[in-house]
């Protein structure tokens, strides 16, 4: 474990819309647009603290600021109508089970969970669904521990922004790791379990070993690889540097190493001013000292990291710090996508022209690919083939592993933003996927119990 530089501690301080008012330099802000913030904030979730505050956000360039844009909801994140409505009662003094209830029609109008994460990641063990994990990828599974479905700082472009906003019933968590033990002992394919959120590093060290230190005494022996994800070296710091139980925290990251598992801290590293404080570059150093790695991903978004010269310095400092390179997604097709979205081929444009301006060293990072109900898509680039162009995709993942780094082609379209706005090139009726993702979706039988145990397992019957 690498010594703790002279950094001076920092004491947490937590942001929500109740005490926003709190925030000093929101009061230069016009009153229009604090109000504007306010009501958006009603029906997104809305956290921060004072790093990203203090030592983030570039409070001479709001509304501009990408790390702003990145924490702070925006007024056109929602739609004009629903704005003004959620804005009127605001106004009106209105009761908060009413505001509750007309921001609870707009979430549910926002596609809380994408790529079939509700219908079909979930597992199902003697016909009840496992509480707290998911499966759509042979070889990971994903267990979303109960004390760390919150994060120091909510990203605006979050897809799992309904774990936050009080959708119980569209919620995923477990607080017993066993079911999950079990089930990593009845499927040898799988070799990778992944720790997410929210995000399980806002736990204490005592409690994530409570969940790590059972999967290490009972390790099933196809695991190789533990993964966790985490937004917490850009947004806390001090987490592995000052924090009561910082070292702890590092110590079971050493444990883990020594138990012969892979660790691998998966970075949800967006915008190269992350990683340009000392506290947030000297977390990084910290991590890597346990004999964890550090792989770097993060989706492109408009009006935060939508240039090819941010995505070209960010993996620069990624790779300077010994971090590596790993992903670029689109953003899924949820909550505030509309504010967010940038199209496909612009999206390979931008990532195309920052890969030009790097060394290899930074060439391990993939994009820019969908996280799509099929799997994970890349666009591989962009052909002319018989005088028309046309997108070549690629599955990097499949829901049916014999798709992985299988080539197909849709016709290109300026105005597509995800893998159902385009269409299949060459006059095919249909992409050669589709017939299995029906198959799967048309077991409506099968969906509606496995859903009604989801709920029955998660929050009794009385929410099915």
């Amino acid at each position: 474990m690498k010594d703790i530089p002279k950094i001076s501690s920092k004491k947490f301080k937590l942001y929500s819309r109740n005490n926003m008012h709190e925030i000093k330099p929101l009061n230069d802000i016009p009153e229009y647009l604090l109000a504007k913030i306010k009501a958006v904030s009603m029906v997104l979730p809305f956290r921060a603290n004072n790093y990203v505050v203090e030592e983030l956000i570039d409070w001479d360039n709001i509304p501009f600021d990408p790390i702003f844009q990145l924490t702070f909801p925006q007024p056109d994140m929602l739609p004009r109508d629903d704005l003004e409505k959620i804005s009127q009662l605001l106004k009106k003094g209105a009761s908060e089970k009413s505001i509750a209830a007309a921001s609870r029609k707009i979430q549910m109008r926002m596609n809380p969970h994408p790529a079939g994460q509700m219908e079909l990641n979930v597992p199902i063990k003697d016909g009840k669904a496992l509480k707290g994990i998911q499966h759509k990828y042979r070889e990971t599974v994903l267990f979303f521990p109960s004390q760390g479905q919150t994060c120091h700082a909510y990203c605006t472009y979050c897809f799992r922004w309904p774990q936050f906003v009080g959708l119980e019933k569209l919620k995923f968590s477990s607080s017993d790791i066993l079911p999950l033990i079990n089930y990593l002992r009845n499927h040898k394919e799988v070799t990778d379990v992944l720790f997410t959120g929210g995000d399980p590093l806002t736990m204490s060290a005592k409690m994530l070993g409570s969940y790590i230190g059972s999967l290490i005494a009972d390790k099933p022996e196809n695991i190789s690889t533990l993964r966790i994800g985490s937004k917490v070296p850009a947004y806390w710091p001090y987490r592995f540097l000052t924090d009561r139980d910082a070292d702890d925290l590092l110590r079971l990251f050493e444990r883990v190493v020594k138990s012969g598992l892979h660790l691998a801290i998966m970075y949800h590293s967006t915008h190269p001013r992350e990683l340009e404080t000392v506290a947030g570059q000297s977390a990084i150093q910290r991590i890597l000292s346990t004999g964890a790695t550090v792989r770097c991903q993060s989706p492109i978004i408009r009006n935060v990291n939508d240039k090819p010269e941010i995505w070209a310095d960010l993996w620069r400092k990624q790779v300077c710090l010994g971090a590596i390179p790993y992903y670029m997604f689109i953003g899924r097709d949820t909550g505030p996508k509309d504010y967010f979205k940038i199209p496909l081929a612009k999206a390979y444009e931008i990532f195309t022209e920052a890969y030009r301006k790097v060394s290899g060293l930074c060439r391990t990072v993939r994009g820019p690919l969908m996280s799509a109900t099929p799997g994970k898509v890349l666009i591989s680039g962009i052909a002319e083939i018989g005088n028309k162009k046309h997108l070549a995709l690629k599955f990097i993942q499949g829901r049916d592993p014999i798709w992985a780094n299988r080539i197909f082609f849709a016709e290109y379209c300026e105005n597509a933003y995800w893998l159902d706005d385009l269409r299949p090139s060459f006059e095919e009726a249909q992409f050669f996927f589709e017939p299995t993702i029906r198959q799967m979706k048309s077991r409506k039988e099968i969906l509606a119990i496995k859903k009604k145990h989801f709920f029955d397992s998660h929050f009794g019957s009385e929410c099915a």
